[in-house]
């Protein structure tokens, strides 16, 4: 089905390709069904092709309502003095009703005269396909000339015998007459008058053309296309030069009308009576052979219309007063006149006219003229969209629509039994007539009209952009999404991203591509979305806490917990697809999304890396993943400006953690080689299992002296100047999510007692004196979206070098080394050894009413320093105590141990006591083994 692509083409010309595309589709479908194929399935395809139908008719009423142009009557044409054609052309292009109804009237003949073509394309049936002069009863005739003597049979054969003589055709004839009107009346109905003439004529009833097609065979129809055909015949004009401006005209109706009542009361054909009724709005003689909705529609308005059209010729007729009062008649404020003939016409008809479109309607629904099929089809879905489109009443559309696709069941009132609710043929059909609706309308709404159909409207589409997102067509959601008001669409995206987080590669960029080329990048009307919002909303969502529930199980908390980095991570993805080199400004849009995506993982980074602290073997799959993503796009360095030095800081600060994480892996991968060597006897390793496990530690330790020992700028530089001046009141804050762990890794569900106890032991963590200076203030609480979650929020005063000026100390100062004490599980007056495991970690400068200001990652990265770099230290420790014990040189250990204690590195401050005591133990272990080796290479005497 096609989309709705606002701006790409005219207005008339999207509705045009809706109707096109719904009736090529059923067509197609039709013509499946007329294969070989089961009952049912063809049952099934035929009501999937009537259901396109439908809609194709609703587009086609749409178009023809409001994107068929109202082009002005060609001056050229018009004779002088002017026809009664003329005339009634000029009042129906003036005239608002009656333009309506030409147009409903040309809507519904075009219907009719498509679904002929259709006919006779799926079904080779042709309308009107008699043998010549089929139509001059000649079984009556030859009945005749055997001198028959039946007074029920005619005495002539001439056209009006059967009227002047009061008597009957023979029944084969008169079958066969009444099969031609049929088809006759099938092609007036289709709007094909001259076909309809010719009919008559290869039948040899040339009589009946001329009934039907008065005034030398022109066109009367008031129509634009009418009066093209027409062109300046002059045949009309010279008649109505000697009887006067309608006079003809009337006459003509008002012997239709005389015709069709005595077909009527002498029980004639049915389809002759009903195509003379036709020529005189005679609606009691019509109506009865309309059983479908379209031909009693398509009755009404066009008797409607010539009636009106009959009114305003009506005025022409000067010798004639008492015809002025027709108009007000036809409000009701006149008696009823006893007189008929055509000096009277057409108030004869009169009282069988709608008042009104509104009253047109409620005809179809409930008159005694109408066929009990067509008041039933007046409930059926399609018919109310056509019937609201008809009488302008969008408003009342808009919640029809709505009423049948919501999935609420609240309203039954509405509701169609043809058609359930969620239907996504209706939600499609509905969201297309919104978009047209919105391009229609956009410039002259009413305050209320405009709220419904921005509030309801956005349901709808909302709701159609959710089944295409089902559906899996991920590459038109941002054709509609895009319509929808700022926030909603917003919003919607989000939630697909999310949802579409763990799908291939292939169908996120199609989402990808559907969002980025069908919304701007970045707006300055904050009433629309753009992607850039979008984008910053899915980053900002990833790193909140889920609700979770959880039962008295709490063993998996810490994994789940772990694998909340893996979502985090693969969020990245989002923003290192490449966009569309159509779209304008595609390289700055490839370029910023880089840089977002190289800040974002930064700021990912420094999380992971709190949660990577236990030496095991495992990879932590954040941070990994992370550098898998990125990896190919930051290959692409022609896409940043290195010369922005905010750029700059971030690709060195990448470089960095790409660095930590590569020693990471390494360092687990040799605890992994010591861990299966040591489950096997010494006696029964292989010397490539030893070889493998020194090279790992000696890659290790090579690796952990190119992070530590840099002459230039020391890793993960925290070294930053505060945009703040000393005389400001600026605040630092540092809120953390966290889940507490317990030494053997498992979660420790908080409580309020817990939270308590934990926000007094991160008080102890600083004297009394430095709380007080630095108006330092500590709250601990359980989050409220995740049970086994706390919430730690830090502030304190800003002060020089922590917060104004050069932050020189490079270890993120007061806020950093409270954080750190809690993060290593060295907090004096809570539970040892329980740590908190970081689940999400922002710093930022706040006035002082608590709103940020700037963000402080100096804090968080002095606070990774803090605990990164011990951390690494004492695993290098290690590894280089494992060589020792394979008989290397403990050369490493040395130099460890003099990074250490070199006041230049400032390594020393950033340990805390318990790790402080774990590098004594390693340089023990050190000195021991040092020792050992030193007694092994002294000779023995002999």
């Amino acid at each position: 089905m096609c989309s709705f692509v606002a701006g790409l083409m005219p207005f008339p010309d999207v509705i045009l390709q809706f109707e096109r595309t719904c009736r090529s589709a059923s067509e197609s479908i039709r013509y499946a069904a007329t294969g070989k194929l089961r009952m049912a399935e063809d049952k099934l395809m035929q009501q999937k092709a009537q259901l396109l139908l439908d809609e194709a008719a609703s587009w086609s009423l749409l178009w023809y309502l409001y994107g068929k142009a109202n082009d002005d009557l060609p001056e050229e044409l018009f004779v002088l003095p002017t026809t009664s054609h003329q005339e009634a052309c000029r009042y129906v292009a003036t005239d608002h009703t009656a333009q309506l109804c030409l147009r409903i009237v040309l809507w519904l003949e075009g219907l009719a005269s498509e679904g002929l073509d259709l006919e006779k394309k799926v079904r080779g049936s042709h309308v009107g396909s008699y043998l010549p002069s089929s139509g001059v009863w000649h079984r009556t005739q030859r009945y005749l000339k055997r001198q028959h003597n039946d007074s029920n049979i005619v005495k002539h054969v001439d056209f009006d015998a059967p009227t002047r003589e009061g008597a009957q055709l023979l029944l084969d004839d008169k079958k066969q007459d009444e099969l031609l009107l049929e088809d006759i009346w099938t092609l007036l109905r289709a709007g094909r008058l001259e076909e309809a003439c010719e009919l008559c004529r290869s039948a040899g009833q040339a009589w009946r053309a001329a009934t039907l097609c008065p005034f030398g065979g022109i066109d009367m129809f008031p129509s634009l296309e009418a009066m093209l055909r027409n062109g300046k015949a002059r045949t009309l004009q010279a008649i109505e030069l000697e009887s006067g401006i309608g006079r003809q005209w009337r006459l003509w109706k008002w012997a239709s009308y005389c015709a069709s009542e005595k077909i009527a009361e002498h029980d004639g054909g049915r389809y002759e009576m009903a195509v003379y009724a036709l020529q005189c709005s005679n609606l009691k003689r019509t109506l009865p052979i309309c059983t479908d909705w379209e031909s009693a529609c398509w009755a009404m308005t066009k008797s409607w219309l010539d009636v009106q059209v009959d009114l305003e010729l009506s005025q022409y007729q000067t010798s004639r007063p008492e015809e002025k009062q027709y108009d007000d008649d036809m409000n009701g404020t006149q008696p009823m006149l006893s007189s008929v003939g055509p000096e009277n016409w057409p108030y004869l008809v009169l009282d069988q006219q709608p008042r009104d479109i509104a009253a047109l309607l409620q005809k179809l629904h409930s008159s005694d003229l109408v066929h009990e099929t067509v008041s039933r089809a007046c409930r059926e879905q399609h018919r109310q969209i056509e019937m609201n489109l008809m009488s302008g009443n969008v408003a009342h559309l808009l919640d029809l629509l709505w009423s049948w696709v919501s999935p609420s069941v609240e309203d039954h009132n509405v509701s169609s039994p043809l058609r359930s609710r969620d239907d996504p043929e209706m939600i499609r059909f509905g969201a297309h007539i919104v978009l047209v609706m919105r391009y229609l309308f956009s410039e002259e709404m009413e305050d209320e009209f405009e709220e419904k159909l921005v509030t309801v409207g956005d349901l709808i589409i909302n709701m159609y952009v959710r089944y295409l997102f089902s559906e899996q067509q991920e590459e038109l959601v941002g054709v509609y999404a895009s319509q929808l008001e700022r926030d909603v669409c917003i919003d919607l995206f989000v939630e697909m991203m999310e949802l579409r987080l763990n799908s291939s590669l292939h169908t996120m960029y199609k989402l990808f591509l559907s969002a980025v080329e069908y919304l701007p990048f970045s707006s300055g009307d904050v009433s629309k979305a753009c992607f850039e919002e979008i984008i910053e909303r899915v980053l900002s969502r990833s790193r909140e806490t889920k609700p979770n529930k959880y039962s008295e199980d709490f063993s998996d908390v810490a994994e789940r917990h772990h694998l909340q980095a893996l979502h985090k991570a693969m969020v990245i993805q989002w923003l290192c697809f490449t966009p569309p080199s159509s779209i304008p400004g595609f390289q700055m849009i490839t370029g910023k999304l880089l840089m977002r995506a190289l800040m974002h993982s930064n700021t990912l980074f420094r999380e992971f890396s709190l949660i990577s602290m236990r030496r095991v073997s495992e990879l932590p799959i954040g941070p990994h993943k992370l550098l898998a993503i990125l990896a190919e796009p930051l290959k692409q360095k022609e896409n940043f400006s290195l010369e922005d030095q905010e750029i700059s800081d971030n690709l060195q600060e990448f470089e960095d953690w790409h660095e930590y994480y590569s020693l990471d892996a390494t360092y687990r991968g040799w605890l992994r080689c010591e861990m299966e060597n040591s489950s096997v006897p010494p006696e029964m390793l292989s010397a490539e299992e030893k070889d493998q496990a020194v090279a790992a530690a000696t890659q290790t330790l090579e690796l952990a002296f190119l992070l530590l020992h840099r002459e230039e700028r020391p890793w993960l530089n925290a070294v930053e100047t505060s945009p703040f001046e000393s005389s400001e009141l600026v605040f630092l804050e540092l809120h953390a999510t966290a889940i507490l762990c317990l030494p053997s890794g498992e979660c420790m569900p908080p409580d309020a007692t817990s939270c308590t106890a934990l926000t007094s032991a991160l008080y102890s963590t600083v004297s009394e004196e430095e709380v007080l200076h630095r108006q330092l203030k500590v709250d601990v609480k359980v989050s409220s979206k995740d049970p086994c979650c706390i919430e730690v929020a830090l502030r304190c005063v800003a002060t020089e070098g922590d917060g104004f000026g050069l932050h020189e100390a490079n270890d993120g100062g007061l806020l950093a080394a409270i954080m750190a004490a809690g993060f290593k599980g060295e907090l004096n007056r809570f539970q040892p050894g329980v740590s908190m495991e970081i689940s999400r970690l922002d710093a930022w400068y706040s006035d002082g009413h608590g709103s940020v200001e700037n963000t402080a990652a100096y804090i968080i990265r002095g606070l990774c320093r803090r605990c990164c770099l011990p951390e690494t230290i004492l695993r290098s420790m290690q590894a280089s105590i494992s060589l020792s014990e394979a008989g290397n040189s403990l050369d490493h250990c040395d130099k460890l141990i003099e990074l250490v204690a070199s006041s230049d590195s400032g390594m020393i401050h950033l340990f805390s006591q318990q790790q402080l005591q774990e590098f004594l133990i390693f340089e023990r272990e050190c000195f021991i083994c040092k020792m050992e080796l030193e007694e092994e290479q002294i000779p023995t005497d002999g």
